[in-house]
């Protein structure tokens, strides 16, 4: 049962992940969580930092798409400025929206991963479709008042994983073991 939440990867920010190292290991998709994990749930602008990141995934040929359980409008609000493609309504943690992701980028499950703040819903989702996963942290401590459910029952899941997967640590990179 822990399998379905175990995360591939654990890495401190989403724009920790190097687009360098995502080309090495044969990616060429990255699908990603909107709120917490993109941009903070509470501001649909985003940052520099995430435009920067956006600008390196571009140079190395990989698409970032958005793969999120907001609505169409919810989510297309939030990419307008950012102009990203998205899949709205995933309902993770199934499987549905990304593999609706990877048909309509015409890629396989191993060329792709699924980048989110939420076990429970991202990693799961990633899991149960065959796409490596990777957790990171909240960009905000704060959630919305959907996900509080969420984050209660992750600290459990969590010690569970972590008592497993003693080795798996929230770290800055992909290709090296440090914290």
């Amino acid at each position: 049962m822990l399998a379905r939440f175990t995360p591939t990867w654990m890495i401190d920010a989403t724009y920790d992940i190097a687009p360098k190292e995502l080309k090495q290991l044969g990616i060429r998709v990255v699908l990603t969580d909107l709120d917490n994990t993109l941009i903070a749930w509470n501001n649909p602008y985003g940052t520099e930092e995430l435009r920067e990141w956006m600008t390196a995934l571009a140079r190395e040929n990989i698409r970032l798409v958005v793969v999120s359980n907001n609505s169409h409008q919810r989510i297309k609000k939030a990419v307008a400025s950012l102009q990203l493609p998205y899949i709205s309504r995933a309902l993770k943690p199934l499987s549905l929206g990304i593999r609706r992701a990877l048909k309509q980028y015409q890629v396989e499950a191993s060329e792709a991963v699924m980048v989110g703040d939420q076990l429970l819903t991202d990693v799961a989702a990633a899991n149960g479709s065959g796409v490596k996963s990777i957790l990171v942290r909240p960009i905000l401590p704060s959630d919305a008042w959907t996900t509080k459910f969420n984050r209660f029952a992750e600290k459990f899941v969590m010690r569970a994983i972590r008592h497993q997967h003693p080795e798996l640590n929230f770290r800055k990179d992909l290709m090296n073991e440090r914290d």
